[in-house]
Order: structure tokens, then C-alpha cells, then sequence
């Protein structure tokens, strides 16, 4: 076989591989706007004007110097007047100091070497208050451990012979406080 046999086929195969590729890329449009095919009416729809892009490009002015203030939104709030009528159940005063029996002195023995009554000296802090045949007392340790100790609660009934212990501790707010002493001994061992 000729030298030029073998170079025709050859020449055959890449002129086949070129026009298989189809046309070449066509230079891309050096003007900023944009012009749109041909309008020519198609046959089964409307037809549409041509679009133009601007050609004009917007600048920036950058941002303003100065930033107007914010104003906050204001409320008015309608000034409250208290109720005009009182509760219907106020709390009632505390019983007032007892002018008679029992003394701090009476309370002080009617606790001593009771279960749960501290062994250490005590003294009346405060009362006794008595409303009715009931009294409140507050008694505290003395010494050295005063200050290590709540106040002793005591509540009563009768006087001088008769004195009976209701009950004492740190809380003497109890069913039978609650349900059977008058209001002002209720106040001072309950709170209501």
C-alpha cells in the first residue's frame, strides 16, 4: 500500500469529526443592550413587542451623612384609684396586753418541764396578750444559747388555778386555734 492510501482515509475520518460538531461558536456581542429576536407573529399564538434593556447604568451616591431619630412610640397610663369599698373580711387587731391574769409568771411555770420545752432558763419576750379566757405569749431562751433558738409560741385558757396549755412551739397555728380562738389570738398564732 502508497503512503497516500493510507493518509486519505485518514483525512476522511477527522472531516467526518469536524462537521459532526455542527457550526462554531459564534463571537459574543461587544454593545451593552440587548436586542431581542424577530416579532414575526407565530401561528398559534399572540404576538409580543420586543423588549430593550436600559442601557444607562445606575450609580450610588453612597449613604446620608446624617440618620434621622427614631421615635419611640408613647402610652398613657390611666392613674388606678384603690377600691372605694374594704374587703369583707378585714383582718381583725391582735388581742391587746393582759390586764389581770395570766402573768408572764403563771405562763412561765404552766410551760416548765413540759415535753418539747427547752430545759435551758426562759423569760417572757412579749405578752401576754389575752382576748376572751385565751392568751399569746412569747418566751425565749436566755444565756448563752439565746441567740441559737426561735421564740417559744405558748397559748392558754382560764386563769390563775384553772390555767391549761393549749399548746407551744414555733408554730401554734393548729386545728383548734384556728376553729375555737377568739379572732385576736388567732391574728397573733395564725396571721389571719
Amino acid at each position: 500500500m502508497f503512503p497516500r492510501t493510507r493518509v486519505i482515509p485518514l483525512a476522511g475520518a477527522v472531516i467526518g469529526l469536524l462537521a459532526a460538531c455542527g457550526v462554531p461558536p459564534q463571537p459574543l456581542p461587544t454593545s451593552p443592550a440587548f436586542t431581542a429576536p424577530s416579532t414575526a407573529p407565530v401561528a398559534s399564538g399572540p404576538a409580543y413587542p420586543a423588549a430593550t434593556l436600559p442601557t444607562a447604568v445606575p450609580t450610588f451616591t453612597g449613604f446620608p451623612t446624617t440618620i434621622p431619630p427614631y421615635a419611640y412610640p408613647t402610652t398613657t397610663v390611666a392613674p388606678t384609684t384603690p377600691p372605694t369599698t374594704k374587703s369583707p373580711t378585714p383582718t381583725p387587731s391582735h388581742a391587746a396586753k393582759c390586764a389581770t391574769a395570766p402573768t408572764g409568771a403563771q405562763i412561765l411555770t404552766l410551760i416548765k418541764g413540759k415535753p418539747g420545752i427547752p430545759t435551758e432558763p426562759l423569760r417572757v419576750f412579749d405578752g401576754p396578750f389575752c382576748s376572751g379566757t385565751w392568751s399569746f405569749t412569747r418566751v425565749e431562751v436566755t444565756g448563752e444559747n439565746a441567740d441559737e433558738t426561735d421564740p417559744l409560741l405558748v397559748i392558754s385558757t382560764g386563769s390563775g388555778s384553772a390555767l391549761t396549755l393549749v399548746t407551744a412551739g414555733s408554730d401554734v397555728c393548729i386545728d383548734r386555734v384556728q376553729t375555737e380562738a377568739p379572732p385576736g389570738i388567732r391574728v397573733l398564732a395564725c396571721g389571719f
